[in-house]
């Protein structure tokens, strides 16, 4: 989500003449994109701005922005006192307007006047991807819903990104286009709960549209070759969505759908909304409608309260389903969540420390033999770009693949058959030539 969001602004910088520099020394602009989900998130920006105040004052004129969940909703004014060397705050899922604004100095009629161009703009014209972009980049991530009206205790981002918001149907489908035109083949639909895509437009009810609808209309989409999303709620996920994920080509067969946790209690402290069993009826739901499906997970360790013996249920859940990825953190408080305010950080560092490290030992284990069943098998890679010389790019399940091969091959799609298998990625040889068409990018984009 910040990706996207950080995409967008780049673009409008682009459109007032700037372009981008991997040299913060060069910049005339530097715009810093923050994420609080994790205390050490949160602490590497607060780190970066300190950085920032002696480049400041070597260079006064330099605007310095910073946008993102340390911003939020609710207003920055402390920010604002911690940091007055700051020209511009930004909230997260800003389209860059009030940068726009100071960077051209309008007064308040013209940010106003900016604003309407802009949505307008955004509905009727290409949205041109930054120069460096342009071309290159494969899979785009694109936001469909902002916010989250679902508060687990655990979680900032509904005070941080405000209550749920969906994006009309058609100007999603707008931006993928226009993604497509410049090069992307492959999208990433994103929500902080993806599933409930349309719920506050009526999508859970008979007249609105839904997830499933969405994944419809993109699908339909020419010249885009893959589409994934994420995250997904367990309590949302229906039937309609996974039967999507079934019959449209272009979706991939992979669900992103934390548990959290495997103990009942710890659920409901968390405020999650559903049992282990739920979830478990879940992911055999899921296996049943999709029997190849990639499944993902989050796990928090350390939650407050959390004992031994709760551990253990998780620990258990986890080895009883050997789902494909299982994505780890220790649990940190985060300052006005409801954990937070009520509940006493009670697990020590140490033991969140050693309980972490169990599931990761699991989560390699089962991913290593999972990785195992495609030795000797040929599968379909879309090629992102060059790591360490090789080619590198992903399976319709979300495995990383490596291979060798001459050809310019960026953003194709390419059959490699599989000759090693490590926990964390695959790699090959190529066996035929791509299954697409080189990328071109329209005269007037470049």
């Amino acid at each position: 989500m910040n990706y996207a969001d950080a995409r967008r602004v780049a673009t409008e910088l682009e459109k007032l003449g700037y372009r981008a520099t991997s040299q913060m020394e060069e910049a005339d602009v530097v715009v810093l994109q923050t994420c609080t989900v994790r205390q050490q998130s949160e602490d590497k920006a607060y780190g970066k701005l300190q950085n920032l105040v002696h480049l400041k004052a070597d260079r006064p004129d330099m605007t310095i922005a910073v946008m993102g969940c340390v911003v939020g909703v609710r207003g920055n004014e402390s920010l604002q006192k911690r940091f007055p060397f700051v020209d511009v705050f930004m909230e997260p899922s800003t389209d860059g307007l009030p940068l726009v604004a100071h960077l051209t100095q309008e007064d308040v009629l013209g940010y106003e006047t900016a604003v309407t161009a802009q949505r307008h703009a955004f509905q009727d014209e290409e949205v041109i991807l930054p120069s460096h972009q342009r071309g290159k980049l494969i899979s785009a991530p694109v936001a469909i819903v902002y916010g989250c009206s679902h508060a687990c205790a655990f979680c900032i981002i509904p005070q941080k990104r405000g209550i749920e918001r969906s994006r009309p149907v058609g100007e999603i489908a707008a931006e993928v286009r226009s993604l497509v035109a410049q090069g992307v083949k492959e999208v990433v639909l994103l929500g902080q709960i993806v599933d409930r895509y349309g719920y506050d437009m009526g999508g859970d009810a008979a007249d609105g549209p839904d997830l499933a609808d969405l994944l419809r209309v993109i699908n339909d989409i020419e010249g885009l070759a893959r589409i994934r999303f994420l995250t997904s709620h367990p309590s949302y996920m229906t039937d309609k969505i996974l039967y999507a994920v079934r019959d449209l080509p272009k979706v991939m067969p992979q669900i992103e759908v934390p548990i959290q946790a495997g103990d009942d209690d710890v659920l409901v402290n968390m405020k999650r909304g559903y049992t282990q069993q739920q979830y478990r009826d879940l992911v055999q739901r899921i296996r049943a409608i999709i029997p190849d499906a990639a499944i993902h997970t989050d796990i928090i360790v350390g939650f407050p309260g959390e004992t031994e013996a709760q551990f253990q249920q998780t620990y258990d859940v986890l080895a009883d389903l050997r789902l494909d990825k299982t994505h780890l953190a220790r649990y940190s408080p985060r300052p006005g969540t409801v954990s937070a305010r009520r509940m006493a950080d009670d697990v020590s560092d140490a033991e969140k420390r050693r309980r972490f490290h169990l599931i990761e030992a699991l989560n390699e284990q089962v991913s290593l033999e999972k990785m195992q069943r495609w030795l000797g098998e040929t599968v379909e890679v879309l090629v992102e770009d060059k790591h360490k010389g090789k080619w590198r790019g992903r399976t319709p399940h979300n495995k990383l693949v490596f291979f060798d091969d001459p050809r310019p091959l960026r953003g194709e799609l390419v059959q490699v058959k599989i000759s090693h298998a490590g926990a964390w990625s695959l790699s090959g040889t190529a066996v035929d030539t791509p299954t697409d068409e080189p990328i071109s990018i329209p005269l007037g984009m470049m």
